[in-house]
């Protein structure tokens, strides 16, 4: 009897919430999940799960049960890494990266990570809703700092200035904002963080104190690509990463506003976009994780 792989099979059933979601997530039938249940709990000799066609429940011997095997496969998982440490990493590595990074930044740089580590079998999801890692099997998560949570350990990897940006079309119909105050004046193109409808605010630093500008909202939206194509279009002035602004700008397709070479804006900084690399807990940074992180510090 495969005890191993029962207990894996009751650790995805109790944390997906069902067996349902547990048989979807290991890529087996609900049936056949179910039934791992049931040989779990005739080893055992008591009943773990109360089911019912409708819902499921732990008995106070599953919920004992679950606490003292939910680390099992975590550290069977370190200690085969331990026992192979000259070994290369390798096996899947599930990213979860917001969407403008994992297109700008993460895609360009993974054939380069492939070639380094071609063990490790890369699936990665770009995405700006909220992923939970475990339900989800997620090892490493790339987050802005608006996402970070007190579930996840955050290591900062990397910090990217913002620019703030406008077509030549518009800053000649509309002038050109000298100061962040000026920017209630002119048609600001928001981001609106799609996970909680929270505009992501246009931050600036004045004599060491942080402070948010006043905006006059022209356009709205949850995809920054749609922002940056309204910005080309002369809609209004935008605040994009330096990943996405700077090769406008090098063509002249978009003009950078409140940079150095002005005496205004050296009085106004704008706070970067910091980069994390997030996992559940440190028993989650295993060799493929560190790699990846280390792969990313090095070549940002």
């Amino acid at each position: 009897m495969d005890i191993l792989g029962l207990i894996n099979t009751y650790i995805r059933v109790v944390e997906n919430g069902s067996i349902a979601a547990a048989a979807r997530a290991q890529g087996m039938s609900a049936a056949a999940v179910s039934q791992s249940i049931s040989r779990l709990e005739t080893h055992l000799g008591v009943r773990l799960l109360s089911r019912t066609t409708r819902s499921m429940t732990l008995t106070d011997s599953g919920s004992r049960y679950f606490e003292k095997v939910r680390h099992i496969p975590q550290d069977i998982d370190l200690a085969s890494q331990a026992a192979a440490v000259e070994i290369k990493p390798h096996g899947p590595l599930c990213i979860a990266t917001t969407a403008a990074f994992g297109r700008y930044v993460l895609a360009p740089r993974m054939p380069a990570f492939k070639a380094a580590y071609p063990n490790i079998e890369i699936e990665i999801i770009s995405t700006d809703r909220n992923i939970d890692h475990r339900l989800e099997s997620v090892d490493v998560s790339i987050r802005i700092e608006a996402q970070l949570n007190d579930q996840l350990i955050a290591r900062r990897i990397a910090s990217l200035p913002f620019v703030f940006c406008a077509a030549p079309d518009y800053l000649k119909r509309a002038g050109i904002p000298n100061t962040p105050d000026c920017l209630s004046q002119h048609a600001c193109l928001v981001f609106r963080y799609p996970t909680d409808g929270r505009f992501l605010p246009w931050a600036f630093i004045l004599n060491g104190t942080r402070f948010n500008a006043k905006l006059n909202p022209g356009f709205v939206s949850d995809d920054i690509d749609i922002i940056t194509q309204i910005a080309l279009n002369g809609g209004g002035i935008a605040r994009l990463a330096s990943f996405i602004a700077q090769p406008l700008i090098d063509s002249g397709k978009l003009i950078p506003l409140f940079n150095s070479n002005t005496d205004d804006a050296a009085c106004a900084e704008a706070l970067p976009m910091n980069i994390y690399a997030c996992v559940t807990e440190r028993s989650a940074l295993n060799a493929k994780v560190r790699a990846f992180i280390e792969f990313l510090e090095d070549n940002m």
